[in-house]
């Protein structure tokens, strides 16, 4: 096993019983309209999503929540509330957290050498890019972090 998917295994390991979130896509028929599904979970480690089986790269990070008021000051303010509705029509429950738009990463792309959504080899070290404007950061340290972050949320 390579060096990143011997990574991502020790911090699910690390995670078994850590809370998780949704993982949600979105959908539309003629009868339901726009919705948000509910299709799995996953651990949430910063710019990484952890399924039992696959490493994703975050996108949009939602609420679940009734439309509300509809005088909004800004478009986007309204646009964000429909899409807090679809994933509360789409079986995400009140206040639950739902990931949509997220994309697989290859790990074995990165285990050769290459990069992946947020994640590459850099100078031999896998390593994990945490924010649009950040640095590389070493992939080991970056898990450690979130995992412990992540561990101790579930435990208070």
């Amino acid at each position: 096993m390579d060096a990143v998917a011997t990574m991502l295994d020790a911090a699910r390991a690390a995670l078994v019983g850590a809370p998780t979130e949704g993982l949600g896509e979105e959908r539309e028929s003629r009868w339901r309209g726009r919705r948000i599904v509910k299709i799995g979970q996953a651990w949430h480690l910063g710019v990484l999503l952890l399924t039992d089986t696959h490493a994703l790269a975050t996108a949009e990070v939602l609420r679940a929540a009734e439309l509300g008021r509809r005088g909004y000051t800004a478009e986007s303010a309204r646009e964000r509330a429909e899409r807090r509705a679809e994933a509360l029509k789409g079986g995400f429950d009140e206040g639950e957290v739902a990931h949509v738009g997220w994309s697989v990463i290859d790990v074995a792309a990165v285990d050769a050498g290459g990069s992946s959504g947020p994640l590459a080899m850099m100078d031999g070290v896998p390593s994990v890019r945490w924010s649009t404007a950040g640095g590389w950061m070493p992939l080991q340290a970056y898990l450690r972090e979130r995992v412990e972050l992540l561990v101790g949320s579930g435990r208070l």
